[in-house]
């Protein structure tokens, strides 16, 4: 080999389009639990809510399939992984109001995990649900004598068995109202970020993030 030979090096600019292009462009986001549980939620309360009285043994049972799921996902708020835990999305007051008004001047931040308003929302919907649902066993205690609260409501004045009903009646539908704004607020963030969100909480993969690629 003669002195005036040389090695040609790769430049810095080439590894770092190479290490690009060999990252992954989809990471994992919701585990299966999270996915099982979101869509057992919204089978569970979509079944108690147009049944209503007229299938009064499914909408019990969709009641408690209810409660038993809020329980499952509090606890895996705590010990799940990483963007399940309630700490990677449940944020101040001030911080959702700038991410909402982010949001309606088309610049809001784009995040892996619920984004503030997002995790607003879950919270919002976490207690929604279950205050319905143990409005409804309070209900089902009271006019049907059944239930685990039964001893507890049995003996209430018919009175109080229609104020239950009232307010089980007016908490289901404040929680519909609140789906609603859900399934708004992830259409928009969809096509704020061109990515289905929707489709996400199926697959739970989504489209990684710069830092992460």
């Amino acid at each position: 080999m003669s002195a005036t030979e040389t090695f040609a090096q790769p430049s810095p600019t080439t590894d770092r389009t190479a290490a690009v292009a060999q990252a992954p462009t989809e990471v994992r986001v919701w585990d299966p639990l999270v996915r099982i549980f979101h869509w057992s939620l919204v089978a569970a309360f979509a079944t108690a809510f147009i049944v209503e009285d007229d299938l009064l043994a499914v909408h019990v049972w969709a009641g408690y399939l209810v409660l038993a799921l809020v329980a499952v996902r509090l606890v895996w708020g705590v010990i799940g992984t990483h963007h399940a835990r309630f700490t990677d999305f449940v944020r101040s007051p001030r911080t959702v109001l700038a991410y909402l008004g982010d949001a309606l001047r088309l610049r809001a931040g784009r995040y892996l995990g619920h984004n503030p308003a997002g995790g607003a929302m879950v919270v919002a919907l976490l207690l929604l649900v279950a205050a319905t649902g143990l409005c409804g066993l309070a209900l089902y205690g009271a006019q049907e004598l059944s239930g685990p609260l039964a001893p507890l409501m049995g003996g209430l004045s018919p009175a109080w068995g229609e104020a239950l009903e009232e307010t089980h009646e007016v908490l289901a539908n404040l929680t519909l109202a609140f789906i609603v704004a859900h399934v708004a607020g992830v259409i928009f963030s969809s096509l704020s970020h061109r990515e289905n969100l929707v489709w996400s909480m199926f697959t739970g993969r989504k489209r990684a993030s710069e830092s992460e690629r």
